[in-house]
């Protein structure tokens, strides 16, 4: 069974789908290709196309580069889809992360955890790319992992493992200093479950409740978590409510 919030030292997230709103990036983002094919795709549609083709890309290239599996995603979703694209759309793309808005409770919800834990990233993209997205979070984190540090893409063991490697040569222990915090089950809690990692989900997308996958891949079997929230906001107010009550 979990320990109570506030005991632990340390939380490890993810950034996309947690802390900056990917979802409306990615279709913001895909909407020059749109106009230019005058095609009428339902959002859900356009996510859940780009989760199985970005999940595919990031499997059979692992040392890729996040701007270039996104700048491949656009073309074959285009192919897949009959709809014409050119290099600048593809380009335009793939520089697309820089543009993906934060969630409005991200900067807030992030400083006040920071008063009760050290925060570290586990991120599935380069490091330029993030460093633009923390400009929107504009917080300091204390560790930055990425899959360009790693060369593989989550949910591969070997990002959890770079991580909790490093992070234990830091004097964390897995077991009782880390909890790790995300949306994603395919992405994040699935791996963080067989590490044995207790585990927060942001459940942004309700799917507790039966909302749509978005631009995650569908896990069949869901992956038990520890606690869940709806907003990291409603997280850091239970962390509050811990560390106020030592409960």
């Amino acid at each position: 069974m979990a320990q109570r919030l506030s005991t632990y030292r340390v939380i490890t997230m993810d950034c996309y789908g947690t802390l900056i709103d990917w979802e409306s990036g990615i279709w913001n983002a895909f909407q020059p290709l749109l106009g230019f094919n005058a095609a009428n795709l339902a959002r859900v549609d356009v996510l859940q196309t780009f989760a199985q083709l970005e999940s595919a890309q990031q499997a059979a290239n692992p040392s890729m580069l996040y701007p270039e599996i996104l700048r491949a995603v656009h073309t074959q979703f285009a192919q897949n889809l009959g709809l014409r694209s050119t290099s600048a759309l593809d380009d335009a793309f793939g520089a697309s992360v820089q543009h993906w808005p934060a969630f409005p409770d991200a900067t807030d919800a992030l400083r006040r955890l920071q008063t009760t834990y050290k925060l570290v990233i586990l991120s599935n993209v380069d490091h330029a790319s993030f460093a633009a997205s923390n400009e929107r979070l504009d917080v300091t984190f204390d560790e930055i992992y990425t899959a360009e540090d790693v060369g593989s893409y989550k949910p591969s063991p070997a990002n959890f493992e770079y991580m909790l490697a490093s992070l234990t040569e830091k004097g964390y222990s897995p077991s009782t200093d880390i909890l790790h915090v995300a949306q994603s089950l395919f992405h994040d809690h699935a791996p963080a479950t067989a590490f044995g990692l207790d585990r927060v989900w942001i459940d942004r997308q309700r799917l507790s409740e039966g909302g749509e996958w978005g631009a995650t891949a569908v896990v069949d079997d869901l992956p038990t978590v520890d606690w869940t929230f709806w907003s990291m906001a409603e997280f850091a107010d239970a962390v509050d409510e811990s560390v106020r009550s030592g409960s």
